[in-house]
């Protein structure tokens, strides 16, 4: 299990999260917090921060969160997500939470949160990443 990673590094192994404005802001292995800021390129009708990037922001945290809880010479890629949102963004920041719910020899589970800056849930994400060995 990786235990310390520093959160830039993370986000730069991850072009297109960098791309659409994803920051991680802390980064372990039982807990992995970042950010997306509200724009209007990244709305859909109605200024309304489009759900696909919601999905990138708690795929990012998810996969970062996963990352640090393979063992050595292991690495990921989602298998499995779900999203369930429950409001929409009009402005200011959504931040995410990501903590693994089950982390195995062949997946590992992640739960994510994100808020709005109300911290009023936003959508919660259940992620699978299967653990590749070799």
């Amino acid at each position: 299990m990786t235990t310390e990673f520093p959160p830039d590094q993370l986000i730069d192994a991850m072009p297109f999260a960098r791309a659409l404005g994803v920051e991680i802001d802390t980064a372990a292995p039982e807990e992995v917090t970042g950010h997306l800021d509200w724009a209007p390129d990244r709305c859909t009708a109605g200024g309304v921060l489009h759900g696909g990037a919601l999905m990138a922001l708690a795929d990012t945290l998810g996969a970062a969160c996963a990352f640090l809880n393979l063992p050595p010479g292991a690495s990921t890629t989602t298998l499995e997500s779900k999203t369930n949102f429950f409001r929409g963004v009009k402005d200011g920041r959504v931040r995410g939470v990501s903590r693994p719910l089950h982390a195995g020899r062949t997946s590992i589970v992640v739960e994510t949160d994100l808020f709005d800056g109300h911290g009023r849930r936003v959508a919660r994400v259940t992620q699978t990443q299967v653990v590749m060995r070799g």
